[in-house]
């Protein structure tokens, strides 16, 4: 995407709507894929094979105006890398991103603060991501006048902005240093500094795991307000499939750099596809598991997996939790296959030398998994 491209089009201007009753695309990656190059020292820096982590493969994911995608993984699955690698931050080894249709192919300078200015990145660590020597207004007042929106009468600007993050009075906090503020506050101030460039997509990469559990839901909330008022696109990124199902529109689940399974947030959480987020539900504290009476009729220890097929009626797979045990697959040398069959408690011959595409589960629209459990041609 060219400098004129990006500053032609300010995040006021309408956008085209895609079919009858779809909301709008604001960002799209196609194939994303990112590999980081492995540091070779001694004599294998001369003689050695290059190697690389491959952090990202063969990822895509849309993101509408006016919804929030999850993307829900263990740590190390890749899903900061692909936040950032959206943001402009990483570049990237293959693939595409688009910008309302408009591929984005930008590094620094004035193309990137013109693509920065419509997509922003929240940080997971709000201390980190703010400067500890400068306070609020210094912030604040810097994203207003780099992205060119400071205006005549910049304190009005600086208190709408903290009133829209639930900062009230503004004048309590505007002169404040990050350390005198809480957790919860100075992510506000964070997603106050990022609304300041007026964005189209907000990349919030965890943006609760770092605050107590009694203020997580009050950002949260703020968020979803945000989306519903300023019609945003937001990319959240969580290890908590949990908080998905509760903010999420849609859930994309990601394994070890690859895409897994995908549909509504409902349909995920509640009807999973996938073994991996099958696991992933399993590990989610629930307090009914622990007070409800056992049910003498049904081993506890497994899960009970409904596959429907083409041509295949009702096939069932009971899978005990306890048999997928084991550590994430190195990135280096990822296994061949389903990245996750050496931890599958149903793994198959073929998922150990054939990678599953997307399939489509059947249950719900929009719902499909990348396990070989779906081929309709499996018997």
């Amino acid at each position: 995407m060219t400098d004129s491209a990006l500053t032609e089009q300010s995040p006021s201007d309408p956008v085209a709507a895609g079919p009858e009753g779809d909301l709008p695309v604001v960002l799209e990656a196609t194939g994303l894929t990112k590999h980081f190059p492995v540091r070779r020292t001694g004599r294998a820096a001369l003689t050695g094979p290059r190697r690389s982590i491959q952090a990202v493969d063969d990822v895509s994911l849309t993101l509408q105006r006016g919804r929030v995608t999850a993307l829900v993984g263990e740590s190390g699955s890749g899903k900061s890398t692909v936040a950032r690698l959206l943001a402009g931050l990483y570049p990237r080894t293959g693939g595409d991103i688009r910008l309302h249709g408009e591929t984005v192919n930008v590094k620094r300078g004035k193309a990137f603060r013109a693509y920065a200015r419509r997509v922003q990145m929240i940080f997971q660590d709000p201390f980190a991501s703010l400067n500890p020597v400068h306070t609020v207004r210094y912030h604040l007042t810097r994203a207003l006048k780099i992205h060119g929106r400071a205006g005549e009468d910049l304190e009005k600007s600086l208190r709408e902005l903290l009133s829209r993050v639930q900062l009230t009075p503004p004048e309590r906090y505007i002169d404040k240093f990050p350390h005198e503020l809480s957790g919860g506050q100075r992510q506000r101030v964070a997603i106050a500094r990022a609304l300041g460039a007026d964005p189209e997509a907000l990349l919030a990469d965890e943006p609760v795991s770092m605050l107590d559990v009694s203020i997580r839901l009050g950002v949260l909330n703020l968020l979803r307000d945000l989306k519903e008022r300023l019609h945003l696109a937001i990319l959240y990124i969580t290890h908590d499939i949990a908080s998905a199902r509760y903010f999420a529109d849609d859930t994309m689940v990601m394994y070890a750099g690859r895409m897994v399974e995908g549909g509504d947030s409902e349909t995920i959480t509640q009807r999973p596809a996938h073994p991996y987020t099958r696991l992933l539900i399993e590990s989610a504290p629930d307090p009914d598991r622990i007070t409800a009476a056992p049910d003498p009729t049904v081993d506890n220890r497994h899960f009970h997996v409904k596959v429907a097929a083409p041509g295949v009626d009702n096939r069932h797979f009971h899978v005990k939790v306890a048999d997928s045990g084991g550590e994430p697959p190195s990135l280096i040398e990822p296994p061949a296959g389903c990245r996750f069959h050496p931890r599958c408690p149903v793994a198959m011959e073929r998922c150990t030398t054939e990678l599953p595409p997307r399939f489509d589960v059947g249950d719900a629209p929009g719902h499909w998994a990348a396990c070989w459990l779906y081929d309709g041609a499996a018997r």
